[in-house]
């Protein structure tokens, strides 16, 4: 069945040049619906059990021990169900798309199956196939979709993530030579973790896969790649770019880099303390300095991933609390899932002023609440999410990591931790002044043109405000499916 998800939007796009073109976006719509309730069939089949379910394991390149080897568990099955919703969001928003539309939604299907398989992968070596091919994918949407300076924005994008992707490879092959016997399974390298007696070796290898996730995540200094590439992305792009695709970095830190390197990411835990905090406050200041609002969104991005980067170094850092480290993992795989939903929304948002009035320029906006009463509604009620206001997701995440970070017992990490609530300060502020200027403020140049939000426009962005609100009412459901997962993360980076 978890095959049948991975594949199935690959298998539509391949036959997709003999529909007609008229039929193409329905075609597109049903397909990662359809997805979508197979994901979804399978977290109500799978519940809050602990361990690996929908397993399969085929023997690819005998030579190296590398397998196709998938599964899911409570770290998986998430980021797994907020990819085949945000895929299925991008589908129905993107039903008047008028260029290229067959191209359009082949390479959308083609990475939704990359993006799910990389979530689903229990191999390195098909992790890494599935971490390239996104790069790929991504490439030619910005491209050839993207607007303003496109090409030089997915050049960047490509050049940098690839070398990262490079970088990551070296990572792996490093994990592959230190495990006795020579294997790429992520079940086998967690069980008995490589290169446990060379803590040399073992620091340059997380240093090879902290530089290559780091990348894509993004953190500070490695997000240059980010501000333009989601700049001139279409909507549907950047917000699976944010949604999706920057969950890759953080996810391969949970499941790759702290249980297969424990020793050396409890040695080094300090240092990703620090990068996470550099990451929240510089996302917010620069942030907060911006015109752009799609560019402001961005920068948001680089915020809300630096607090992940912060709940995995309190997690490696304060090995003596076991709580606290178990909520910091807890609140970081939440704030993945959060931080898709809402970016998702606000991506497909800023995407709504591009479409009415060609610019993203806030100077240009003002009193969109006249004229678009219900687009001011659901940027309200994202911003508020993206801030942390309790009631809706971000809060649930938030609370979390600093729960377990100020409350590891540690000094670095409770100073940490508490430096970084300013973030948040920082964040409300300028969401607030986005709110103020575009949507409460003076009539601008540009506001007659905006008008409120379509049917498909808004079938696509309520779903994920909805979820968000869900989440920051009842997380029970999510909470009991992660929080297994993080009790064995913990215990796997403490040994």
């Amino acid at each position: 069945m978890l095959s049948l998800a991975v594949f199935l939007p690959l298998a539509v796009a391949l036959v997709l040049p003999a529909v007609p073109r008229r039929a193409v976006p329905w075609v597109w719509i049903a397909v990662t619906l359809a997805d979508l309730a197979l994901v979804a069939g399978m977290w109500a089949a799978h519940g809050t059990r602990p361990g690996i379910a929908y397993e399969a394991d085929v023997r690819w390149i005998p030579s190296v021990r590398a397998g196709y080897h998938v599964g899911l568990d409570g770290l998986s099955l998430p980021l797994v169900t907020l990819t085949a919703v945000l895929f299925a969001a991008c589908a129905v928003y993107s039903v008047r798309q008028t260029h290229r539309v067959r191209a359009f939604a082949m390479l959308f299907l083609f990475l939704e199956t990359v993006c799910l398989g990389l979530f689903a992968a229990l191999d390195l070596l098909l992790f890494f196939v599935f971490f390239d091919l996104s790069i790929v994918g991504m490439y030619f949407v910005i491209l050839l979709w993207g607007h303003g300076d496109r090409t030089a924005s997915a050049l960047k994008f490509f050049l940098y993530t690839f070398l990262g992707s490079l970088v990551l490879l070296l990572g792996f092959i490093g994990l592959y030579l230190g495990a006795d016997p020579h294997t790429f399974d992520m079940v086998e390298l967690t069980r008995h973790p490589p290169l446990a007696g060379s803590p040399g070796l073992a620091g340059l290898t997380l240093l090879a896969v902290g530089i290559g996730l780091g990348i894509k995540t993004p953190v500070v200094p490695f997000h240059t790649w980010l501000p333009p590439a989601h700049t001139d992305a279409p909507a549907a792009g950047s917000a699976i770019l944010a949604g999706v695709m920057l969950k890759m970095g953080a996810y391969g830190f949970v499941r790759i880099a702290m249980p297969m390197l424990p020793d050396a990411w409890h040695r080094y835990a300090l240092v990703f303390l620090i990068v996470g905090l550099v990451g929240v406050l510089y996302g917010a200041l620069v942030a907060l300095a911006q015109d752009n609002v799609k560019r402001l969104v961005a920068y948001t991005s680089v915020n809300h991933m630096g607090y992940i980067v912060l709940a995995l170094g309190a997690a490696g850092y304060a090995s003596g609390h076991e709580d606290a480290r178990r909520l910091a993992v807890t609140g970081a795989v939440t704030q993945m899932v959060s931080h898709g939903l809402i970016t998702g929304a606000l991506f497909l948002l800023c995407g709504v002023l591009h479409d009415r009035a060609g610019s993203y320029d806030l100077g240009r906006f003002g009193g969109i609440a006249r004229t678009a009463p219900v687009y001011a509604g659901m940027l309200a009620l994202a911003a508020f999410a993206a801030l942390g206001l309790p009631g809706l997701s971000g809060f649930i995440a938030e609370f979390q990591i600093f729960a377990g970070t100020i409350g590891s017992g540690t000094t670095a990490a409770a100073v940490t931790g508490a430096i970084a609530v300013l973030g948040i300060l920082v964040t409300a502020a300028l969401f607030l002044r986005v709110l103020h200027r575009a949507v409460l403020g003076a009539p601008g140049e540009l506001s007659a043109r905006v008008g409120d939000v379509r049917r498909p426009e808004l079938a696509a962005i309520v779903p994920l405000l909805a979820l968000s609100v869900l989440i920051g009412v009842a997380p029970r459901a999510l909470l009991d499916t992660i929080e297994p997962l993080s009790a064995a993360v913990t215990a796997l980076a403490g040994r």
